[in-house]
């Protein structure tokens, strides 16, 4: 019968956000088509400033923006900080997902600045710490920014915001009936005790899940922080290191695997670390 419900419940939760999901992927589409060339060609233009182009270019809601970067990385045509800072900083999912569950809009700019913020500093900071993987050539030539394969942004924005909420919606109705049944048979306050919403050993686990590279991480993140099982800087420890198919898509166009592993470590420490400096300080 608690299974019933718990999927019941699920279902409801998650049919009560299509529309606001749609109208939100609608308006990020618009915004995709508008900026896209545009805001590619900035972080190319940016050289010595790349970190701070990539950490606040990043959180504009762009269709696989995280993919873009990676190739301009393997093309050799971004630092490996910019590389970083718009990795830590892109939203994935996260965005669509608060402002359907209509969180305080104080709350979502403030982790979109934070995010930007110290995307930048980070960027800058691994630039000036691992110089060496910024000393081969400079512009070798792109693989191709593979956003067409992940996102089909080609499309009619109608089409391709349809797309995305039915993708999204999938994997929130299993989250949701996931999160319903754990709270249905362990129990809200044994949930509550669980080491995700625990100082240091939930930004470590948190930034662990945003190494999966799927647009599942960041729903799953965003919605266990909604649900109070995890706290703010382990979501933020999560949802920075986060990328999206960035990650995949450097692996495929960079040939480098030793380099990959490389960056990808750096990516999670710092993820992790941003995550740690905002639970410290109680930002949100």
């Amino acid at each position: 019968m608690r299974l019933l419900e718990a999927v019941w419940d699920g279902t409801l939760d998650t049919l009560k956000l299509i529309p606001f999901l749609f109208l939100t992927y609608l308006i990020m589409e618009e915004i995709e088509h508008r900026t896209s060339d545009r805001t590619k060609k900035a972080i190319r233009r940016a050289g010595r400033l790349g970190p701070l182009a990539g950490g606040f270019i990043g959180i504009i809601p762009q269709c696989g923006f995280s993919a873009a970067a990676a190739s301009l990385y393997s093309g050799r045509v971004i630092t490996v900080g910019t590389l970083i800072a718009v990795f830590l900083s892109t939203s994935d999912e996260m965005l669509p997902i608060l402002i359907s569950e209509r969180s305080g809009m104080d709350f979502i700019l403030k982790v979109l600045l934070v995010k930007a913020a110290y995307g930048a500093a980070a960027g800058f900071a691994v630039d000036f710490l691992f110089r060496r993987f910024n000393e081969r050539k400079i512009g070798v030539g792109i693989h191709g920014l593979c956003t067409q394969e992940h996102c089909h942004c080609d499309e009619s924005i109608f089409r391709s915001a349809l797309k995305h909420t039915l993708n999204i919606v999938f994997f929130l109705f299993l989250i949701s009936v996931g999160l319903n049944i754990l709270f249905a048979y362990i129990g809200t306050d044994n949930i509550l005790k669980l080491v995700l919403n625990k100082p240091v050993a939930g930004e470590i686990i948190a930034g662990l899940i945003g190494l999966i590279p799927n647009c599942a991480a960041s729903i799953a993140l965003t919605q266990l922080y909604l649900e109070g099982v995890m706290s703010a800087g382990a979501m933020l420890s999560g949802l920075m290191v986060g990328a999206g198919v960035g990650i995949l898509v450097l692996f495929r166009t960079n040939r480098n695997t030793k380099e990959n592993i490389q960056l990808t470590v750096i990516l999670y420490v710092t993820g992790v670390i941003g995550g740690l400096i905002a639970g410290g300080l109680h930002i949100f």
